[in-house]
């Protein structure tokens, strides 16, 4: 049977599922009342991918997984992580080799049961991509964070970056193929069969020329280090990736590498839409950088606002943006926080055009500078989960940019004992509040925050951990959008009268 027949085939039967939930779901001509609102269940699986962490020789790097508790998830199940065999692609990464797989030996982390973090650690330039699955009672909200520490040379400073589901496309406003910088996009395949992969790269002046990004290959549970500046011989401070995928899925992360600035990842972007929210600026931020892209026909005109602990201000000299169609754009903020908590917002001067966005954000002067990313974001929608945090080192921000939100946070147990504290919040409508997060009682070691909204208005988050060593202020920021925990169930009753029609 051929590739076409079977299309014809599923899509009929896609057809019949969707005509017998139109006439399960549609109201009757005797006016019974439609069926009750979906059911939200704990999901039953959840794959995840983590990044080789460094090519530096004295980096630091620790993982750390959390599952919070979840009502209704099974009593058993498991979750592990694997090392990806690394496939060298587009250049070599220092000390890695050319060509030819390399394997070690995974880190130290073996999950915990829910509501407990678990950690692990490795060192030097050694440590593997990460694949990762959990089911059972580990699956809902699964969470795994990896963070690296760095003393000195080319992206010197705390790096961090969550890892993330596979999936078929992403947008990275904010990478670079500039002279200071060296990145590296990062693509791991967790499944059985290739995929194939296409790479895109936007600058000032439009789509820059990349025939080496085109139909790239990633072998199956494999990690690609791919060197943005092989694929195109034009030097561009700001640059907007796009990562989609022809066959299979993979997860996408670039590593953002600065001589001066240090270094951090740079997430994936929340999907192009007309407005766009980006939490979490650190009050003492030194410089922002707004990078933004339009991928349709039509250019994008924004307004900025700054949700600040008193409300939305737009920024003086950045009332607007103007986003050419297929050109990246950029606007320098400067301090914009000026000590206080602070998040971007991005909204539409008239008609709204999807956009990506991100900002690069830099605490420290001269010498002493790091760098770090926030990109757009989703909204936590039922719950969002931080792992790896500390009393002394995380700062976490809440945005209610639309409305007053009443938001519950959970420190859970610590990953060397402890007891859950929860604490309520009100955010006011339009600020950013950098909260008085909850530890655990009796803390010892890392824990975990869930951030629970409790009312209807959307509320959106961002964890900043700090870490300064020899005057240098180390700093990474991970935007917390919804953990994928649970997962709408359509309630149905059956109507066999259906079949006779």
């Amino acid at each position: 049977m051929n590739r076409t027949t079977l299309s014809l085939i599923a899509g009929t039967s896609a057809l019949a599922a969707v005509t017998a939930f139109a006439a399960l779901a549609g109201p009757s001509a005797s006016g019974a009342a439609a069926p009750t609102a979906a059911a939200h269940l704990p999901v039953e699986r959840t794959s995840l991918l983590c990044p080789a962490p460094s090519v530096s020789d004295i980096a630091d790097t620790s993982y750390t997984s959390f599952t919070p508790v979840t009502q209704g998830a099974p009593s058993d199940g498991k979750a592990q992580l694997q090392p990806a065999p690394e496939e060298s692609a587009g250049g070599t990464q220092p000390g890695k080799g050319k060509g030819g797989k390399k394997t070690t030996a995974k880190p130290l982390l073996t999950p915990k049961a829910p509501g407990t973090p678990a950690t692990g650690d490795t060192s030097g330039a050694d440590g593997p991509a990460l694949i990762g699955t959990a089911d059972g009672k580990f699956a809902p909200g699964w969470t795994v964070q990896e963070t690296t520490e760095i003393a000195a040379g080319t992206g010197r400073g705390l790096q961090g970056v969550t890892c993330t589901p596979a999936d078929t496309e992403f947008w990275f406003p904010g990478a670079s193929t500039a002279g200071s910088r060296t990145d590296y996009l990062h693509l791991t395949n967790p499944d059985d069969s290739a995929a194939v992969v296409d790479v895109e790269l936007y600058g000032k002046n439009g789509a820059i020329k990349s025939p080496l990004g085109e139909n790239l290959t990633v072998k199956p549970h494999t990690s690609e280090p791919l060197l943005l500046s092989t694929l195109t011989e034009e030097r561009q401070d700001d640059v907007t990736v796009h990562v989609s995928v022809r066959s299979g899925r993979v997860g996408a992360s670039v590593q953002a590498l600065d001589g001066k600035a240090g270094g951090d990842w740079l997430a994936a972007a929340a999907d192009p839409a007309g407005s766009l929210v980006l939490p979490g600026i650190p009050k003492d931020a030194t410089d922002v950088r707004l990078i933004a892209f339009t991928p349709g026909d039509a250019d994008a005109d924004l307004t900025i606002r700054l949700a600040s602990p008193s409300g939305l201000i737009t920024p003086a000299g950045n009332e607007t943006l103007h986003v050419k169609s297929g050109m990246t754009t950029a606007a320098d903020l400067g301090p914009v926080t000026r000590g206080e908590a602070g998040s971007l917002v991005l909204t539409p001067t008239d008609q709204s055009v999807p956009v990506v966005a991100a900002l690069q954000v830099l605490r420290g002067k001269g010498a002493n500078q790091e760098m770090a990313f926030i990109p757009a974001t989703a909204p936590v929608g039922t719950r969002a989960t931080s792992a790896d945090n500390n009393s002394k080192g995380t700062t976490l921000a809440l945005t209610a940019p639309t409305g007053t939100a009443k938001v519950k946070v959970t420190a859970s147990a610590g990953s060397d004992g402890g007891t859950a504290v929860s604490k309520t919040y009100t955010i006011g409508s339009g600020t950013t509040q950098n909260i008085d997060a909850p530890a655990p009682s009796g803390q010892g070691g890392t824990y975990a925050l869930t951030i629970e909204p409790l009312t209807g208005a959307p509320v959106y988050a961002a964890r900043t951990l700090t870490a300064t060593e020899a005057g240098i202020p180390g700093f990474t920021v991970q935007t917390l959008p919804n953990d994928r925990g649970l997962v709408a169930v359509p309630k149905t009753d059956e109507d066999l009268s259906i079949l006779q029609k």
